[in-house]
């Protein structure tokens, strides 16, 4: 399963609509076969895994990160073809959280006479599908909330300089969460004063053309020298507000992008306007990278589900340096967005703090198994 995990990671981010789904064969304690889905389209990870066993397949086992699928959609169902191959055994990392679809899978499984396991790793299968999970329950993208601060919190200088806070390995790892995420949100602020690129690099991985690239601005006022507009042709969304002028719109629409008109809200672009736009176009999962306005209206307005901090050993200070959350935050540390499932990593002298502020669980409270081992007519495994 460990393996199976790690081949769904490689395309987490990519193939929304659809979550990302890892799978391997094993025969006589040998991985025979190893699969995973690429995109929304493609063949999923059970039958990429199936074919490359072969006649393998018969009477071996299946590792897969989620409970194959019993309905056809853009391809024919996975369980089906499971059944057909001659698997007897199917060890599920967790149930599918489409309510509609949870469970149907493994018992199908059963019913064609497969042993099935479910839960073999789950809180990391649940990890894997948490953007798919998060669109197919609440109808909304998952945001993660990134940023990178001094010791004393600070995103920028009062002069607004923040090249570079964190180290390159830092930076680096900043890259593998943008390409892990359907897009990447950042105001027009940080556009203007830090230039960004936005991509995931380097631009030859395959994940060079996403994530999608998003500023949000209520007039659409993008400096048009911007790098932003130099980089590869990852797209660029402006998300605004009815404010927008129609000569900004024929200016940002001719340099390359799409506007994305959003509700207003005290004159700024309401966040959950926003994300129901991005979520209508496919988007799954949303990295928020700042400034520090932006990733505080996304607490304010409680659409944080994952922090990613990195703090650098190094010192600003000034009252009118950039915080590193700025927004109206809470009057009561009870109040507080308190991380759980929280790990501390070092990239070089950076220190990492990734934490969650959603249970995962939660999205798969209304899919539990009615026990973890299904029974099917015991086919014997070679």
């Amino acid at each position: 399963m460990a393996e199976a995990l790690r081949l769904g990671h490689t395309y987490k981010g990519r193939t929304a609509p659809n979550p990302a789904v890892g799978a391997v064969v094993v025969r006589d304690g040998e991985i025979i076969g190893r699969g995973a889905h690429a995109k929304a389209g493609g063949p999923h990870a059970e039958t990429i895994a199936l074919a490359q066993a072969g006649g393998g397949a018969n009477r071996a086992t299946l590792y897969v990160t989620l409970e194959p699928c019993a309905h056809h959609g853009r391809t024919p169902p996975c369980a089906n073809a499971v059944a057909a191959a001659g698997i007897a055994r199917v060890v599920i990392g967790t149930l599918d959280p489409n309510p509609a679809v949870a469970g149907k899978g493994a018992a199908l499984l059963a019913a064609a006479g497969v042993d099935v396991t479910i839960g073999v790793y789950e809180r990391r299968s649940r990890h894997l599908v948490e953007d798919f999970a998060s669109a197919v329950v609440r109808g909304r993208p998952w945001v993660t909330a990134k940023y990178a601060m001094s010791l004393d919190g600070k995103l920028a200088t009062r002069a607004g300089d923040s090249k570079w806070i964190t180290g390159e390995a830092a930076r680096r790892f900043a890259h593998q969460l943008r390409s892990e995420h359907g897009a990447v949100v950042v105001g027009k602020n940080t556009v203007g004063r830090d230039d960004p690129r936005l991509t995931a690099r380097p631009e030859d991985h395959p994940s060079a053309s996403r994530p999608v690239r998003i500023v949000v601005t209520s007039e659409g006022d993008i400096p048009t020298a911007a790098a932003l507009w130099e980089a590869t042709p990852a797209p660029i969304w402006v998300a605004c507000t009815g404010a927008i002028s129609r000569s900004a719109v024929k200016r940002l629409t001719e340099s390359g992008a799409e506007v994305i008109r959003c509700e207003g809200e005290r004159g700024k672009v309401s966040l959950d306007s926003l994300l129901r736009n991005v979520a209508a176009r496919g988007i799954n999962s949303l990295l928020v990278e700042g400034g520090g306005e932006l990733l505080g209206g996304f607490f304010d307005a409680d659409l944080v589900d994952r922090v990613v901090a990195f703090v650098a050993p190094v010192v600003i200070g000034g009252r009118g340096a950039v915080p590193a959350v700025g927004g109206k935050g809470v009057t009561a540390i009870a109040n507080a967005f308190r991380l759980r499932e929280v790990t501390r990593r070092r990239y070089g002298d950076d220190l990492c703090v990734d934490g969650y502020v959603v249970d995962v669980n939660e999205f798969f409270a209304h899919v539990a198994a009615p026990t973890r081992e299904f029974k099917g007519r015991g086919r014997r495994r070679a």
